[in-house]
């Protein structure tokens, strides 16, 4: 790709923005530069404008600050991202500011100068907009604007660089005081349209809202221009160090270390993971400077707050890969990093700091492998991997022209365990009960599959589904992802009868999110014929898919549970006739039976890893199954002697209470034993059958 190639575009429509309010083009410009990573990170950077709104009170025009609130995307924000206040009253807080040890306290004058009763709670940020003697703008994290930022002689590079156009201001923590730092920045320099934050960013500025677009777009291009000539010829990195594995074998050993680490991390909360091995992080895992680079840590807060401030090398050489040896050392590997984050948090801590949080790693980078990342949800989990590669980006351009430097760790340590901080973190809402989770679904294309997915889904787990039918498994998830995000459902073709696509199954599972806590083994067949009619291929495929199936993918799911050592859930979908005999319905009930003491055999076997092993019986759900749109309805129909439209309701008469059974009243009964509701609970058959006296467990 041509240099040219890689410059942002301009993408703003004179058309489109004409009829916009200038509220709207605030919003209009933020999408457009969010949209583009190379500009800011997920959930980084934000915009502003001071705009003239009719004061809800006095009916007249008064100045008001529109400013992303806490929190947002501008990629992806809605008007209802932004918080609003009145410019006046933004003003008449310089009178209440006692000083730099007394900066905090400015946020808590923020909501008393909110406009419209807006609840949209306004960043820390707010100062560096509002004082600004500009109408609009921007605050972007681009990383070639950061590879300059984080230069030793970053004053020197940006002068370079940008002449008098845009200045520099020396690191300085986010808040109130660097606030009137900008302000008297822009007001002494007048040619300016911006200034270049050191460790941290860029702002620019100006009074229409498409010359503001237009100067981000400018200034980052011109660094990425500058940092392109400085740095043609140059190797990254000092260059490779150890060869990069093939993009199988690199993704075989993730799938081999990610249950490993996942278990050791996961003994208070449940993490989930990510994997990531794109050509950026190939070329700094495998170089020669890994090893002094990486224990520098990142310097954007923006980088850090995501990934803590530096990652864990896995001890690993594809060279001489002996993968035996790097699962062996990843326990006591864990415990060191542990105890030098406590140790760093020991060193750095303020009488009235946070407690120590978690101190296990975000990131862990494997020489010839990739990337691999943990957090409390999948999304999160990606999203600091994408935060690490801007951390990637910025030590390759800023080590390549100069020196890189990360921030002084006491300063990393006073934005990380910020009061301010912490008490955002305090306002994130209560986790789901299964968010953390990782569950595998057989049959997941169906409609008990499908249904029990999107109860998963809902309690915040991340579901594989797998089917026989790849194509329909695709289409239900990209359904799923609609509603739930691309990042939390993934689709699988596996024939539970077929062992190596069952292994390879478990080892996309663990690539995709890191491990596995909870089995839904639902693949079914149904199959109906009298003992004399019974053929061996057909009593076979009956015991093929509902016994040994049920056998391989519980054992695979058993040596990811081991190797994990956090516990696990396995769900049986099996019926109610497993345990009532049913007419001309030999194969499929003698099937079933099996399946259901298979189920207490491995609850027994699990019960000492705090494993659990449960049987949920459905009786008679016609409703979306695809073992009912088959022969199974014409055969069952034939032998209670009803038609097809008559049969639903057969069974429902049946039934003690008189009622059908639906997709979703399985999923409920699959949620209850995958949950903690059920944490006392194994080798357990729970009927949803409507009631029927015959399979009364015994």
């Amino acid at each position: 790709m041509t240099p040219a190639a890689n410059r942002l575009e301009n993408l703003w429509d004179d058309a489109l923005a004409a009829s916009m309010t200038e509220s709207e083009k605030l919003l209009y410009r933020s999408n457009l530069l969010g949209s583009d990573k190379r500009v800011t990170n997920y959930g980084g950077g934000n915009t502003s404008a001071k705009v003239m709104e009719m004061d809800p009170l006095t009916g007249e025009m008064a100045e008001v600050l529109w400013v992303k609130g806490s929190g947002g995307d501008i990629g992806s924000m809605k008007m209802d991202g932004f918080s609003t206040l009145y410019m006046d009253k933004l003003r008449a807080l310089k009178g209440k500011y006692r000083g730099l040890a007394h900066e905090d306290e400015m946020v808590g004058y923020l909501p008393h100068c909110t406009f419209n009763l807006n609840p949209r709670a306004a960043s820390i940020d707010t100062p560096l907009h509002a004082y600004v003697p500009r109408k609009h703008v921007d605050h972007v994290h681009s990383d070639s604007i950061i590879a300059i930022a984080a230069s030793v002689n970053s004053r020197e590079l940006t002068a370079e660089i940008f002449g008098d156009d845009i200045g520099w201001l020396p690191w300085k923590k986010p808040g109130y005081e660097l606030g009137l730092w900008l302000e008297k920045f822009a007001t002494e320099n007048p040619q300016a349209r911006g200034c270049v934050l050191e460790s941290h960013g860029l702002f620019t500025w100006a009074d229409d809202a498409k010359d503001c677009y237009l100067t981000t777009l400018e200034i980052i291009n011109k660094a990425a221009a500058w940092l392109e000539a400085k740095t043609a010829g140059v190797v990254p990195f000092g260059g490779p160090k150890v060869p990069t594995l093939p993009e199988a074998e690199r993704r075989a050993v993730a799938a081999r270390l990610m249950p490993v680490i996942r278990g050791l991390i996961s003994k208070e909360r449940h993490k989930v993971g990510h994997f990531d091995d794109q050509p950026a992080v190939l070329d700094f895992v495998g170089s020669q400077a890994l090893a002094t680079l990486a224990p520098l840590g990142t310097s954007c807060p923006d980088h850090f707050l995501r990934t803590k401030i530096r990652p864990l090398v896995v001890d690993f050489d594809p060279a001489n890969p002996d993968l035996a040896a790097t699962i062996a050392g990843l326990e006591t590997a864990i415990a060191d990093y542990r105890a030098d984050y406590a140790a760093y948090y020991d060193r750095c801590k303020h009488p009235d700091s946070p407690a120590l949080r978690d101190p296990n790693a975000v990131v862990y980078l494997v020489p010839g492998v990739g990337m691999i990342t943990f957090a409390l949800d999948k999304a999160t989990a990606r999203i600091s991997g994408e935060f690490y590669v801007n951390a990637i980006n910025v030590m390759r351009g800023a080590s390549s022209v100069s020196t890189y430097q990360g921030l002084p760790e006491q300063e990393a340590f006073d934005i990380e365990y910020w009061l301010l901080e912490e008490a955002k973190l305090q306002r994130m809402p209560k986790p789901k009960a299964l968010a953390g989770r990782v569950a595998l679904v057989t049959g997941g294309a169906g409609g008990i599959g499908s249904a029990t997915a999107e109860r998963f889904l809902k309690e915040g787990a991340c579901v594989v589904l797998a089917d026989i039918d790849g194509k329909a498994a695709e289409d239900v998830a990209a359904g799923m992802a609609r509603v739930f995000g691309k990042d939390v459902v993934r689709a699988v073709q596996m024939n539970v009868t077929d062992e190596a696509q069952v292994i390879a199954a478990y080892a996309e599972t663990a690539v995709e999110f890191g491990g596995l806590d909870i089995l839904v083994s639902n693949a079914g067949i149904a199959s109906s014929a009298p003992i004399e009619e019974t053929t061996l291929a057909l009593w076979n495929k009956n015991m093929d898919i509902l016994s040994t199936g049920y056998f391989l993918v519980s054992r695979e799911a058993f040596k990811l549970f081991r190797t994990q050592d956090v516990g696990g859930s396995v769900i049986f979908v099996a019926s109610k006739n497993g345990l009532a005999a049913s007419p001309n319905a030999s194969a499929y009930c003698t099937a079933k039976a099996a399946e259901i003491h298979l189920a207490r055999c491995l609850a027994l076997e699990g019960a000492e890893a705090g494993i659990r092993v449960n049987v949920v019986n459905p009786d008679a759900v016609l409703r979306g199954s695809k073992i009912w749109s088959g022969e199974w309805l014409d055969q069952r129909a034939s032998t209670y002697g009803k038609d097809k439209e008559g049969l639903e309701e057969m069974y429902r008469q049946r039934s003690m209470l008189k009622r059908s059974v639906l997709p979703e009243d399985i999923a409920e009964g699959a949620y209850f034993f995958a949950s903690d509701l059920s944490a006392k609970s194994t080798g357990n058959i729970l009927n949803v059958d409507a009631g029927n006296v015959q399979a009364f467990t015994r």
